[in-house]
């Protein structure tokens, strides 16, 4: 869930947190654990909302405000949206200015609530190369749990495969440098559209319709998950947009635009039940892993 900094403080040490305070309180009365998104530049603060801070205070003042606000409801936190990405983070340098916000805000976060847990922005573009470039600029230690986005085209046979794969050369990665961290897909998916159209395609081909998209969160929840034992899949997005992206994206939802129900959220669905009564018998004392957002 975002929490976005241009809604948050549109103008500078002038804070407004309304809209979420209804919506942290509405999922927390409804059980429903959150990972909060703080992203991007404001306008006052740098020259776009892809670019970091002209000051890193400014941002961390920010983050401070959110965290100190719902550390009693929000333990989860993941630092900006795909630094790796030339489309949200620009220029790119080689993860080198994102390394050092990442470090700052970890420091800050810890002081005002030492139980949350940090994660990087999710990484998205060659995620192997870019987890490395976060070590080799000192981001050791400075993320509790490593976000990763590994969109493949479940067209393909390799799906599984590929995913696993990035997961695996992560997990190599952080052990040639000293470290273990769980890993969690904070971002994957792919559209389910009724039927095949040119509009529909999305940055790794052609669109899969409902049913196909169904039986990838079938494959995700189950098959992937059940072999990642420190893993959490969160499946971008809820519900479909409405010529929001123009493309593929915006079929990726579990329901539709109007909230009736594709089959992909019925698998979501067998596969929370399935998951719950495995969970139940292997571990009947702890928490559920995997399925719920938390």
């Amino acid at each position: 869930m975002d929490f976005l900094w241009e809604d948050i403080e549109q103008e500078k040490g002038k804070f407004n947190f309304e809209k979420y305070d209804y919506i942290v309180n509405l999922l927390t009365r409804n059980n429903i654990h959150i990972l909060g998104l703080l992203s991007y530049s404001v306008f006052w603060a740098g020259a776009n909302w892809n670019c970091p801070p002209d000051d890193d205070e400014y941002f961390i003042n920010y983050v401070s405000k959110v965290i100190m606000r719902y550390k009693d409801r929000v333990k989860y936190w993941e630092i900006w949206n795909e630094p790796d990405h030339e489309q949200y983070w620009a220029p790119q340098d080689g993860m080198v200015r994102y390394t050092l916000l990442l470090k700052k805000v970890y420091i800050k976060a810890k002081q005002i609530d030492p139980d949350c847990k940090i994660l990087n922005g999710g990484l998205a573009k060659t995620i192997p190369l870019s987890l490395k470039k976060i070590y080799q600029n000192g981001g050791k230690g400075y993320f509790d749990i490593l976000a990763i986005h590994p969109f493949v085209n479940p067209l393909y046979e390799s799906d599984v495969s590929r995913v696993k794969g990035l997961y695996n050369a992560c997990k190599k990665i952080m052990q040639e440098n000293g470290d273990d961290k769980n890993i969690w897909f904070t971002e994957i998916g792919a559209p389910g559209a009724k039927a095949f159209s040119p509009s529909n395609t999305w940055w790794l081909g052609d669109s899969l319709n409902e049913e196909q998209q169904a039986a990838w969160v079938r494959r995700l929840y189950t098959e992937v998950l059940s072999q990642l034992s420190d893993c959490k899949i969160f499946w971008a997005f809820f519900r479909d947009c409405k010529n929001y992206w123009n493309n593929g994206v915006d079929y990726f939802g579990l329901v539709r635009g109007d909230f009736s129900k594709k089959p992909a959220f019925e698998a979501y669905k067998e596969a929370v039940a399935e998951w719950n009564k495995s969970s139940n018998i292997r571990r009947p004392k702890e928490k559920l892993r995997g399925i719920k957002p938390y």
